[in-house]
């Protein structure tokens, strides 16, 4: 096992936040071309939100859904919902109803934020809807002065991934873990006050989570784009010229395609590039590194184990020839072990099943036990009662020392980001009329081009 342990006082976002806010209350906090606000203005309406949320019944581990479009008042929103001590499920609206019904029976959220002409939608799923953009259908019944009590270990958001059964499956994630993480990243990109972070992930994947919070924690401005922006690689890129955009994400395969049809330079004020979500061609970092002139960063991690667990900075370790990037080293109070079949350490350079351990642990499943206990196991190399996740991603070391992804050891795969069941595909396909068996696979017919196709 392998993972630097720093000492460090778990701590909670609003806590985590308030320390920003005295900082520096007149820093902008958030834009999104439209409104900005600073911490100060930020932290104001998360506060009178978060009134109307106690208002309104929500109490310490309830769910609160967002289905929000990329605007200030999703941030808004999150905060709020974390400074009453509950837990936010982020929907993307432009999921498919029936996706979010099975989000919304299986979470059980009290409360539906969103704004008019998108919630509307989602009336019909029997969750109470708060519209942000009517001040008039939220800003009486609030309650004052809301103080509650948030320790690191409660819940701060949910994050459905894919189910091989066919069940989507929640992840919640701990207040400690999140702020953890951001600490970590902000010193992996050195980042610091008048950063300004581009969040245009959709917020069901959990991407978004430090898109939102890395900049909140630390002292910088999050610039929300709406999901047209990323249709265009021209618009993006002149988007993020706009907004001043020094740290964005990209998922290996539209950064591909930015790079290559972009007609437009990239802006001078963009200069650290994370990329995730899939395998990074070598070919692919060396040309953003050199053409944009930006600092590259490989990042691995599911989201049991809070976004990233492991990490790469092109040009920190020579990458030889072509292939994919390394995964790296792991995060900052995370540990890693390479094991076989029977949890046995493999020597350097054998391929094994990645386990990761240590502070950056999800807390489970939401309502799962017995999966919890199935993929969150105890953990022989650590303290008593600790655990640790089985990824199913077969890894190796190499001689640098670097972790290696090699395949999955099960039927999950990554598509432009994108993390898949194919069982849960299948599982779908085989409850049509007429269709008494399906399988799916990834197919790459041409080069780079790869598709999901059922037989």
């Amino acid at each position: 096992g392998r993972g630097e342990v720093r000492r460090f006082s778990p701590s909670t976002v609003p806590a985590a936040f308030g320390a920003q806010v005295v900082r520096g209350s007149g820093v902008v906090a958030v834009c999104d071309g439209v409104r900005e606000l600073s911490y100060g203005e930020l932290d104001g309406e998360s506060d009178v939100l978060a009134g109307c949320l106690v208002g309104r019944g929500v109490g310490v581990g309830d769910v609160v859904a967002v289905v929000l479009p990329g605007r200030v008042e999703s941030v808004v929103a999150m905060l709020a919902v974390l400074k009453v001590g509950a837990v936010y499920l982020p929907v993307d609206p432009e999921y498919p109803v029936s996706r979010v019904r099975f989000m919304f029976e299986d979470a059980r959220p009290v409360l539906v934020l969103s704004v008019s002409g998108v919630g509307g939608v989602f009336g019909s799923l029997g969750v109470p809807l708060v519209e942000l953009d009517d001040v008039g259908s939220w800003g009486s019944g609030c309650v004052g002065g809301v103080e509650r009590v948030v320790v690191p270990d409660s819940g701060a958001y949910v994050i459905y991934t894919s189910g091989s059964t066919g069940v989507p499956k929640g992840v919640v994630v701990s207040h400690g873990a999140l702020v953890n993480h951001m600490g970590w990243l902000a010193g992996q990109v050195g980042f610091g006050v008048g950063d300004r972070v581009l969040a245009r992930t959709s917020l069901s994947f959990d991407a978004s989570v430090w898109e939102t919070w890395l900049p909140l924690l630390h002292g910088g401005c999050v610039c929300v784009v709406s999901p047209e922006v990323n249709r265009d690689p021209d618009v993006l890129l002149r988007r993020m010229g706009e907004l001043g955009v020094s740290v964005a994400q990209f998922v290996p395969s539209h950064l591909s395609v930015v790079v290559r049809e972009a007609s437009v330079s990239v802006p001078g004020c963009l200069r650290v590039v994370l990329c995730g979500g899939e395998v990074l061609p070598v070919g692919l970092a060396a040309e953003v590194a050199g053409v944009w002139g930006v600092e590259v960063h490989n990042l691995y991690g599911p989201t049991e184990a809070t976004i990233d667990s492991t990490a790469f900075r092109v040009g920190s370790v020579g990458v030889r020839g072509g292939g994919s990037v390394p995964i790296g080293v792991p995060v900052r109070n995370v540990r890693v072990y390479v094991l076989d079949g029977g949890l046995g350490l493999v020597p350097w350079g054998v391929v094994g099943e990645l386990y990761v351990a240590g502070e950056g642990l999800a807390r489970g499943y939401l309502g799962r036990a017995g999966l919890t206990a199935s993929r969150f196991v105890a953990d022989p190399f650590g303290v008593a009662g600790g655990r640790m996740y089985r990824t199913g991603d077969l890894v190796r070391w190499n001689a640098d020392g670097q972790l290696e992804y090699v395949s999955r050891a099960d039927d999950q795969v990554k598509l432009r980001g994108f993390r898949i069941e194919l069982g849960e595909v299948e599982a779908v396909l085989s409850g049509l009329p007429g269709v008494s068996a399906a399988c799916v696979v990834v197919r790459e017919d041409q080069p780079g081009d790869r598709r999901l196709v059922a037989y």
